[in-house]
């Protein structure tokens, strides 16, 4: 009786699995699908199209200056990645191996600073890019990122690094190695799933956000994303519903392709980073 339940509950998680991956797959394969056949049109006779043509593509980048949008959003996103990841882990390593005075007091801070949404701020980041002239700058709009990140992915990491036996910095110390040793020597290879984690999410952040870029940048030559295309919908291009397509399928090329090749050390950072500390 007992395997009879078994198999019966497996059955019933393999066609939960089989639902939900047709529930997620069936709006994908439609776009792709659409952004690929003739006409303006979203909707078709067929599911599968008559003719295949790649024109809508080709047109986006002959009639719109998406490939700017795309290389505007491409460097934010790199920079914000890389200067995140930097900034989260040595914060995160001082608080989990420094004892110094006021930390505790340094961490209650940065805890309840995660419960306040960035947006909050904007007229206060307004006001200071203003004064520092980093409006309508790329430069300002990473910052703006960089920093925002910070509370709530330093005590992720901070989380990760107390797991790591601290009896190892004692030994790399009996050798004579520093703490900037000991970081990236023995702490940051140890830490790999979480600084993953870290990176793609602070690589997508500014590939989908709209907010930010709409507060800070002004300039045509400057326009994210998801500036330029809010900008080219309101214009019209809602009449072009496949071309629009195109556009949704290229933008989230970078973040699929990550995802398949990170998609081991991301779950392993999300399941590690929840339990650790």
């Amino acid at each position: 009786m007992a395997k009879i339940l078994k198999k019966f509950e497996l059955m019933f998680v393999y066609i939960l699995l089989i639902i939900v991956s047709i529930l997620v797959l069936l709006p994908v394969c439609w776009i792709v699908l659409a952004s690929l056949q003739e006409g303006n049109s979203l909707f078709s006779s067929t599911l599968i199209p008559k003719t295949i043509t790649f024109k809508h593509y080709v047109s986006l980048f002959k009639e719109t200056d998406f490939l700017l949008w795309y290389w505007n959003t491409f460097k934010i996103a790199i920079a914000n990645m890389c200067i995140s990841v930097l900034i989260t882990t040595l914060t995160a390593y001082v608080f989990s191996r420094y004892n110094f005075k006021g930390k505790k007091a340094t961490l209650i801070s940065v805890l309840v600073l995660q419960m306040f949404p960035s947006f909050l701020a904007m007229t206060a980041i307004f006001i200071l890019l203003s004064k520092l002239n980093l409006l309508d700058t790329l430069w300002g709009l990473i910052i703006v990122y960089s920093a925002g990140q910070i509370p709530y992915n330093s005590w992720l990491v901070k989380g990760y690094f107390d797991g790591i036996p601290k009896t190892l910095d004692e030994a790399a110390r009996v050798d004579g190695a520093g703490h900037l040793t000991i970081f990236s020597k023995i702490i940051l290879p140890l830490a790999k799933p979480i600084i993953v984690l870290v990176a793609i999410t602070n690589f997508m952040g500014p590939w989908f956000d709209f907010i930010f870029p709409t507060l800070i940048l002004r300039s045509q030559d400057k326009k994210t994303l998801a500036m330029g295309i809010f900008d080219w919908v309101q214009k019209g291009a809602n009449d072009n519903f496949t071309m629009f397509a195109a556009g949704a399928i290229l933008v989230a090329i970078p973040i699929t392709i990550l995802f398949i090749i990170l998609q081991k050390h991301i779950v392993k950072g999300l399941s590690a980073g929840a339990i650790k500390g």
